[in-house]
């Protein structure tokens, strides 16, 4: 097993550095984010060049069900192929033992790539653009609340306790007191992370109660988003060291702002290495501009996958720190698309209709899906916008329903992630949908019972 073992990242051979390594936990993300697989002992994971799961993994919905997302030999639940990408073996540094964490990859029989699997649909939009030349650049932004534990559904949830013994408060952005309140939780949340190998760009006090803000650096994109998978588990185990729930949802609390995933993208002429954003005499370029215009003209059809649940469109509220249209702008954080100060070199396009609730992979491909269109197709935005997006009209869809409808008829997005995977995603989402308007809103229940 030693040879095995030094074949690890500098990160996971540090943690075990003088000790005995005792379980590996084999890993995939489902269509949701979840981590599917099996924890086998260390010495078994030595032997095993894969292992199976069934393919219904990626069709079931959040609550559990599955959706009949069955091909065209019916339903069969195909075992598929996962096999380690020895690169991704990190440490899970919250267990009772030393445990290392390892991401798969999922092929079918015929070892080829499982198209609906999250990470292969991110691979095969990287592929695309390193088949034109260019390698794309992502830098991911995860917001995220810190909250009391809710057992009860029908409870509202509330902020967590901070270190003073009050409710976390709202409407402190960027306060270094309001920071401190979590410290407890964000000195694990380090803790894990460098015994994991992430690096954070920084920690901040977003507008909401008890929420937060992690940049990370840029990088990959198939790297970045094993990151973010990561560190949404990450984050979740620190919290519960601490009494409360960490989460990700789009929009927790009602009248507090949601949560983003903000995502950076810049791209790297391969040949040159030079930013395709910017000329020789460090101009924007036509390809910045296609990019926007991609971004602007395929996001619409694209939010059932950056804003995959219902709960998702309640964060797009004026005044609410979320973007409520395509606009885009300079150093404007009221636009959907906002282009951040920078120099030549560094120049990127920042996208900020993500939800933090979306899978990293799927929400970063999709990004990328839209900006590969404009470019591919020479496609120009509209002119710049000035003054506060706010006050003009909303252009993405506001219902669940309408963006799936979007997403359905969007052959050409489809083309770019994998016709199978849009197939197989609708219908999951389709499934959700349906089970969502079965259910009667507290809502309803007080204003419609004797009102109507």
């Amino acid at each position: 097993m030693s040879a095995w073992l030094d074949t690890l990242p500098e990160a996971a051979k540090t943690y075990l550095e003088g000790r005995r390594l005792d379980e590996v936990e084999c890993i995939i993300s489902d269509l949701p984010g979840i981590a599917r697989g099996k924890a086998v002992p260390a010495s078994k994971f030595a032997k095993q060049d894969y292992f199976h799961l069934p393919d219904s993994i990626f069709y079931q919905t959040i609550t559990g069900d599955w959706a009949e997302a069955a091909d065209d030999d019916g339903w069969i639940e195909k075992d598929m192929i996962l096999k380690p990408d020895m690169s991704t073996a990190t440490a899970a540094p919250w267990t009772g033992d030393w445990t290392l964490q390892v991401i798969h990859d999922a092929y079918d029989r015929d070892h080829k790539p499982i198209p609906f699997s999250p990470r292969n649909v991110l691979k095969r939009v990287v592929q695309l653009y390193h088949d034109r030349g260019w390698d794309p650049v992502v830098a991911p932004e995860m917001e995220f609340f810190l909250v009391a534990r809710n057992t009860d559904p029908a409870r509202g949830i509330e902020p967590m306790m901070g270190r003073s013994g009050r409710p976390a408060a709202a409407r402190q952005a960027y306060s270094m007191t309001a920071v401190d309140e979590f410290g407890p939780v964000i000195d694990d949340i380090y803790d894990f992370a460098e015994h994991q190998g992430f690096e954070i760009d920084g920690i901040t006090q977003e507008g909401g109660a008890g929420q937060l803000e992690i940049n990370l650096r840029h990088g990959d994109p198939v790297k970045l988003a094993d990151e973010v998978f990561y560190f949404k588990r990450l984050i979740r185990e620190a919290a519960l060291r601490h009494d409360c729930f960490a989460t990700f949802m789009a929009k927790p609390i009602a009248d507090e702002p949601g949560s983003a995933m903000h995502i950076h993208h810049s791209i790297i002429d391969m040949e040159s290495g030079d930013n395709i954003f910017s000329g020789p005499q460090g101009g924007e370029t036509d390809a910045f501009y296609h990019f926007i215009g991609g971004l602007q003209n395929h996001l619409p059809a694209g939010l059932a996958v950056m804003a995959p649940y219902v709960n998702s469109y309640r964060r797009y509220v004026k005044e609410q720190a979320a973007p409520i249209n395509l606009e885009w702008a300079r150093d404007n954080r009221t636009t959907g698309i906002r282009v951040p100060l920078s120099g030549p070199e560094a120049r990127r396009v920042e996208n900020r209709i993500a939800g933090m609730d979306c899978n990293p992979y799927l929400g970063i491909a999709l990004s990328l899906a839209c900006g590969y269109l404009g470019l591919t197709r020479e496609e120009r935005p509209r002119k710049q916008f000035k003054g506060d997006a706010y006050a003009g009209d909303g252009d993405i869809p506001q219902v669940m329903g309408q963006a799936l409808d979007l997403f359905e008829e969007a052959t050409d997005l489809h083309e770019v992630l994998g016709p199978e995977f849009a197939r197989v995603y609708s219908i999951v989402k389709r499934a959700e949908y349906d089970e969502f308007l079965q259910v009667i809103s507290p809502w309803e229940r007080e204003h419609l019972l004797l009102n109507v």
